[in-house]
């Protein structure tokens, strides 16, 4: 009887103890999380009505110029030339593409809502620049979907997705020391799970 009693203490100090945990946990990754749930919840929204927000709003700008000739001969100085139409123009983002033939050089720059097509003479070191340039609901789009935001921002996502997943994992463990809300709380998330399965299969295309 002593034993029965002491391992019943023993199982509902550890019940108590492991609720506080995951109490504790879910908490504070949900805080910590707080700005990326936030940011990737709104581009959710704006992503899917661009229209709404005028995220489909594009703003061009066309310049034009001359190079140093001696950057276009034989080996092309492709740094050289990157960082004087970045410096003469103030471009933003990175080079995604540098593309040079016996005539010709094609520079891409692009970052989130953001890209540059620079083609160049390479006999003349003429060159034309247009730029596009999107607002800032473009610019958050392109940040949720990781386009041309670099390697870092790539880690950004992932463990921004890891914490929603810990988070959601969490909150459902808590959910199994409420005896009185477990089976309306587990129905509950069942209906959800089936609901979203129903949509996608019936109504998307």
């Amino acid at each position: 009887m002593v034993l029965i009693r002491s391992a019943n203490k023993r199982s509902r100090h550890w019940i108590k103890r492991s609720s506080a945990f995951f109490r504790w946990l879910h908490i504070y990754i949900s805080m910590i999380s707080f700005a990326s749930l936030m940011l990737f919840a709104i581009t959710g929204i704006t992503l899917n009505h661009p229209d709404w927000f005028g995220a489909d709003q594009e703003v061009m700008r066309d310049e034009s110029g001359d190079l140093n000739t001696a950057w276009l001969v034989d080996d092309v100085n492709r740094l050289a030339i990157a960082e004087s139409l970045r410096a003469k123009h103030n471009l933003q983002g990175a080079v995604s593409e540098f593309v040079s033939d016996n005539f010709e050089c094609m520079i891409v720059f692009k970052g989130p809502g953001y890209s540059v097509d620079v083609f160049i003479d390479r006999n003349t070191g003429a060159y034309t620049l247009t730029e596009i340039k999107t607002g800032t609901v473009g610019i958050l789009n392109d940040l949720h979907k990781g386009r041309d935001s670099g390697t870092p921002w790539s880690w950004v996502i992932d463990i921004s997705a890891g914490l929603m997943i810990f988070v959601s994992l969490t909150g459902l463990a808590l959910l199994f020391y409420l005896k009185k809300r477990r089976r309306s709380g587990l129905l509950v998330t069942l209906i959800g799970f089936l609901l979203l399965v129903l949509v996608w299969a019936v109504w998307v295309p």
